[in-house]
């Protein structure tokens, strides 16, 4: 059977507004940046260009989304004072306060 290669239409002008109508702030390591409703934290970093957010307990190696679908633990964040959030799971809510995660998430 023959299919069409043709693109998808393109997106309305009215949904793409209503998307930036959607959109809310979040801080991450006391920067603000953008969101979208619905998005995860790890999406949301990423749009943002940030790509690591989380150093490991060893060696210090910067981690950030590995599988994206909550198997692995490498996208730990702290969002909201809550240590330990898989980035790749938690969904961005407005006004967040998300963390650079060093080590296991826990102080002292």
């Amino acid at each position: 059977m023959f299919r069409s290669r043709r693109r998808p239409p393109r997106p309305s002008e009215a949904a793409r507004t209503t998307a930036r109508a959607a959109a809310f702030t979040v801080t991450f390591d006391g920067r603000e940046i953008e969101a979208l409703a619905g998005q995860t934290v790890a999406a949301a970093l990423w749009a943002a260009g940030i790509t690591s957010w989380r150093m490991t307990r060893g060696s210090g190696a910067p981690r950030g989304v590995f599988c994206g679908i909550g198997v692995c633990f490498d996208c730990l964040v702290d969002v909201n004072g809550r240590p330990n959030q898989r980035a790749c799971l938690v969904r961005a809510e407005p006004g967040d306060v998300i963390r650079t995660q060093e080590g296991t998430g826990h102080h002292g």
